[in-house]
């Protein structure tokens, strides 16, 4: 059981603290209504149409049921944590989620090592060959609070010279016959994607980058479809004379901390193969 606690700041319905000042979604809500002890308030049942005043303390017991096999030889390197919420700084070439060619060696295992009892959840996801900050939740609440409220800025090396800010706005659908591969296409959903040229050379450039929309490989796809696809990126036409796997890496994260309403803010410098591309 995960325990997590609360100080009721207002007098209001339990309801409508929990779901308007704390963010928890009503389904999660139900589900502590039918656990046993699921919330208390200063040490005794509470219901969720009775009433908290200022001061009252909260708590709420979660279960996890659902759990990857867990690997403690792995190490990712952790940019932030608290009780709700862990950062990791997640190196190149490692998936998140098991698949049929990776079984133990994910970031999901990883985190089941590290947290034995602990469901894995990530809320924003990269691609096995994309680096950088992955913010998982421990639990369900800070999973609801969290999902959709992550500011996320990326860091990105094109092939050719690039300049200015600009923006992408291309629908991106699958290539037809690949269960993988993204294209830029009439019929797609809607995709937009902001930039900005850090620095470069004639050869690469460095750019920032903000996703307005979070289409699969939609960074790639729309360098790609911009006639700069990123160093690296074979399977879009990037070259990988200089590099050997995408020059994408996420390097900022902002969100609210699920349980005190902090804004957080965490950063990860960018990959050295790629900071070598620039420099």
């Amino acid at each position: 059981m995960k325990r997590i606690e609360f100080t009721a700041d207002r007098r209001c319905r339990l309801d409508d603290f929990l779901i308007h000042d704390r963010g928890m979604s009503r389904r999660l809500l139900t589900r502590l209504k039918r656990t046993e002890n699921g919330i208390t308030r200063n040490g005794m049942l509470i219901r969720s149409i009775d009433m908290v005043e200022p001061g009252d303390v909260i708590v709420v017991q979660l279960e996890d049921k659902s759990f990857l096999e867990g690997n403690t030889c792995l190490d990712v390197p952790v940019a932030y944590e608290s009780a709700g919420v862990v950062v990791f700084d997640k190196p190149v070439g490692m998936p998140v989620h098991p698949s049929i060619k990776h079984q133990g060696d994910t970031l999901g295992n990883f985190f089941s090592g590290k947290y034995p009892g602990l469901t894995f959840r990530p809320v924003n996801r990269l691609d096995r060959d994309t680096s950088g900050l992955c913010c998982c939740a421990k639990d369900a609440f800070s999973a609801a609070a969290l999902q959709g409220n992550i500011s996320k800025v990326y860091y990105a090396v094109a092939c050719g010279r690039i300049t200015g800010d600009g923006v992408i706005d291309a629908p991106i659908a699958r290539e037809q016959d690949s269960i993988i591969k993204r294209i830029v296409s009439p019929d797609g959903q809607r995709a937009v994607t902001h930039y900005q040229a850090v620095c470069g050379n004639d050869k690469y450039t460095l750019l920032r980058i903000i996703l307005e929309t979070g289409r699969t490989h939609q960074i790639r796809v729309h360098f790609a479809h911009a006639g700069h696809p990123l160093a690296g990126d074979d399977m879009y036409g990037g070259s990988t004379e200089d590099i050997s796997c995408q020059a994408l890496h996420c390097g900022k994260l902002t969100f609210n901390e699920p349980q005190s309403g902090e804004v957080i803010t965490v950063r990860c410098d960018i990959r050295e193969d790629m900071k070598k591309l620039i420099t």
